[in-house]
């Protein structure tokens, strides 16, 4: 399994794409650019939105709060998705050994089951809720929420040192 896992990176690296990227002046900066603006737009809408949960702003209605912020992180994660594989393309091999690398993705994943709990379990009750409250546990995945985009931010500018 190692061995097929090595040989894929070495493949995807080694691939045309990579090297094109590798070896262009721009394109490898301008995909940096489409990375962090889609991390601006996925963070930014989710943090705005979190500390909604957590007590800010209470006067704006989370359900409408969510009709107009949420899909700003969707169309984020549009554009940081295939922008970190291309970019994860041009050094597979050594970024995934690399424990920051490593724990962004522990990071990302962990984002993403915080992300579905939410709005599996917590969010359909959110039009019921009083004026201005939220519940403990919708206040407990937005600090999650906050605490894990901190990390993989905090992850993905420590991969360029």
């Amino acid at each position: 399994m190692a061995a097929t896992l090595a040989g894929l990176l070495q493949g995807l690296e080694a691939s045309a794409l990579a090297s094109a990227i590798r070896s262009s002046s721009w394109l490898y900066p301008f995909l940096e650019i489409v990375h962090i603006l889609g991390i601006v737009l996925l963070v930014g809408a989710a943090f705005l939105f979190d500390m909604r949960l957590l007590g800010f702003s209470r006067k704006l209605p989370v359900p409408e709060l969510a009709c107009y912020l949420l899909p700003w992180s969707r169309r984020g994660l549009y554009l940081i998705v295939p922008s970190g594989i291309l970019l994860f393309s041009t050094n597979a091999v050594a970024l995934a050994a690399d424990t920051m690398f490593q724990i962004k993705l522990i990071g990302l994943v962990a984002g993403g089951v915080n992300a579905g709990l939410f709005h599996r379990y917590i969010f359909p009750a959110a039009p019921e809720w009083r004026q201005g409250h939220t519940p403990p546990a919708a206040k407990a995945v937005a600090a999650c929420s906050v605490v894990v985009w901190v990390l993989v931010i905090t992850c993905g500018r420590l991969l360029a040192y």
